[in-house]
C-alpha cells in the first residue's frame, strides 16, 4: 500500500477515534460500574389514585391513563417503550426511559391504583442510555457508535498489518484475545 493511502487511513482512524471518544467513555464507565452494581439513583414519588373500575392488563388503556397523569403533573413521557409486566396473577404497567421511569399497578383496594414516578439522577440517566432506554436520536447515535468502534478496530488492525514488525505482534495479541474471550465465556 502506498504512503498516501496509509496516511489517509491514519487520518480516518484519528478522526473516528476523536469523534466517538465521548460516547465510548460513557459506555465504558457505565458498563464497568454496572457490572459492580453501581447503577445510579432515583428520586421516587408514589401516588395512590382513585379509579372508577379495577384495572385490567390492557396496554392501550393503561398508557392513556398514565399519559393523562403525567400531563397533570406537567411531566414528559419516558423515552422508552411501555409494557405490561405480569408477576404471578398480578401485573403492572411499566414505562422506562433515560429521564424517568413510571409504573402503574392495581393495589389491594380495587378502588385505587398506585402510580410511581422515578426521576433519574444524572449518572442513572447515562446508565439508562446505555441500556437503550433513550429516544430514537440516541439509539441512532449508539448504532453509529457501534459501527464507528468496529471501523476503528478494523483500521487499527489494518494499519498494524501494513508494518511487518507490528503484523506479528497484532496477530499474537488477537490470538490471545480470542483465547481469553473463549476461556472467560466458558468459565462464566
Amino acid at each position: 500500500m502506498s504512503k498516501i493511502k496509509r496516511m489517509t487511513l491514519v487520518k480516518i482512524h484519528t478522526l473516528l477515534a476523536a469523534f466517538i471518544l465521548p460516547i465510548t467513555i460513557m459506555f465504558a464507565v457505565t458498563g464497568g460500574l454496572y457490572t459492580w452494581g453501581i447503577k445510579g439513583e432515583y428520586d421516587s414519588k408514589s401516588f395512590n389514585l382513585p379509579i372508577e373500575k379495577p384495572l385490567k392488563p390492557n396496554l392501550n388503556i393503561l398508557l392513556a391513563l398514565v399519559e393523562a397523569e403525567l400531563a397533570k403533573r406537567d411531566l414528559s413521557a419516558p423515552t422508552g417503550n411501555p409494557k405490561i409486566k405480569k408477576v404471578g396473577t398480578s401485573f403492572s404497567f411499566e414505562w422506562t426511559g433515560s429521564n424517568r421511569d413510571v409504573s402503574f399497578a392495581p393495589t389491594r383496594d380495587p378502588k385505587f391504583a398506585k402510580l410511581k414516578i422515578k426521576e433519574t439522577s444524572w449518572y442513572r440517566q447515562f446508565v439508562q442510555l446505555h441500556k437503550a432506554k433513550g429516544g430514537i436520536l440516541f439509539k441512532v447515535f449508539a448504532a453509529v457508535f457501534s459501527v464507528g468502534l468496529l471501523a476503528l478496530l478494523i483500521t487499527g488492525c489494518w494499519m498494524a498489518w501494513q508494518v511487518p514488525n507490528y503484523r506479528i505482534m497484532m496477530l499474537r495479541a488477537a490470538s490471545v484475545g480470542v483465547a481469553t474471550f473463549v476461556v472467560v465465556v466458558l468459565m462464566s
